[in-house]
Parts: structure tokens; sequence; C-alpha cells
């Protein structure tokens, strides 16, 4: 039986070497990086990984094609796991590196505009923006997604962002950090998006791309 292709998408937002490497450890020996969008449409699963403005990343997305690509992808059930700003994008809209009261747009999947991440909480507390570092990810009741499966509640990932995605019905699993968002979101059990680096987090990190294989 063939490998199965894993399109680790490029749309020059880093971080894809250790995301494609982190997919071949556990499995995913047909995991590489690629930027044409032919390449995408004939995957069998996609991973949006990134670190950088929403608005440039959707700019390159749009103007090369691959954004129209991953949206019918991820809409004809191939599985797809969206990582940092991979997550942000799923998302109508996001405001990072955009003009003031002008959003870039996203691959809409998922209702919500990504803002940035406040510095104070609700009483009044400073945080350091960004985020950086190992949080907990908080499974929300009745969590189901077969991304955690074999994960405890409250495990720690490794986060770094300045920007969050709003709370929303697809919502797993959560992070506090000045402000509760969502770390985790999946859509129909096909599309996910989280807020953590997976490839960064050890053997919990490890085993959610195991998992994401599992579904391929």
């Amino acid at each position: 039986m063939a490998e199965a292709k894993i399109a680790v998408v490029d749309y020059c937002k880093g971080n894809l070497k250790s995301v494609e490497r982190g997919l071949r450890f556990v499995g995913g020996a047909g995991a590489s990086i690629t930027a044409d969008p032919a390449d995408i449409a004939a995957a069998d699963a996609i991973v949006l990984p990134g670190v950088g403005a929403f608005a440039d990343a959707s700019r390159f997305m749009q103007d090369s094609g691959q954004m129209d690509v991953v949206r019918d992808k991820i809409h004809a059930g191939t599985p797809f796991l969206g990582i940092c700003l991979g997550e942000h994008l799923l998302f109508t809209e996001g405001v990072e590196g955009a003009p003031e009261g002008e959003p870039a747009v996203g691959l809409g999947i998922v209702p919500g505009v990504v803002d940035r991440m406040p510095r104070h909480d609700a009483t009044g507390a400073r945080y350091k923006v960004p985020h950086v570092g190992w949080n907990t990810v908080d499974q929300v009741e009745g969590c189901d997604t077969p991304l955690l499966a074999g994960i405890p509640n409250h495990e720690y990932f490794y986060f770094t962002h300045s920007y969050i995605a709003p709370v929303n019905p697809c919502t797993q699993a959560t992070t506090t950090h000045a402000a509760t968002f969502p770390c985790l979101i999946d859509w129909h059990h096909t599309a996910f998006g989280v807020q953590f680096h997976p490839e960064k987090s050890s053997d919990a990190g490890m085993t959610v791309l195991e998992n994401f294989l599992a579904l391929i």
C-alpha cells in the first residue's frame, strides 16, 4: 500500500521542517513540504503550520491559489491540521498585519475574527505578550476530539503567539493567559486547529500528531 501523501503547506511562514520531521517521526513517511496547489489537491492530508502575520499568509495563499484548494479539500473531508497561525487561518478573518479596520480574509471554515491577545486580564493583572512557554490544555466538558485521544486533561503543551482565536462551537480545549482562548478546535472530526506547537511539545505533542495520522 502506498504511503499517504501529507502536504505540509509552504506559504512562506516558517516552522516547516520541524513539523515535517515530527510527522515523519511518528510514522508519516509521506509528509513533504510543498507550495504547489496541485500537490495540495492530490494530498491525502494537509498540515498548515506557520509563524508570522495573518495578513501576509492570507495574501500569499490567495495569490498562489493555495487558499481555494485548501478550502475545497477541507469541505471534501480531507484530514486537515492547522498549527498556530495555521489554526488562525481556519477562521473568517484576522487582524494581524492588516490595516486598521480592514481584517484579512481567512479560510472561513470557522466563523470569527482572530485578534490580539490582551495584556491585562479582567482583574487588571498584567501578562507578558507574546505568550511563550508551556501551558495547560484544558479540555471542555464533553470533549470528544480524536486529536486528544490518550492525552490527560490539563496536559502541558508549548505555545508561542500574540494573537488568539475567539471561543466558538468547535472549541474542544482552552488555555488561559490574560484571557481564556481556544487552543484546539475540531470541525466535524476532520479539520483541526491547535494554538500550541505539537512538534515542540515532547511526548504529548507527538501523540497529537499520531492521532492526526490515524485519521488518514
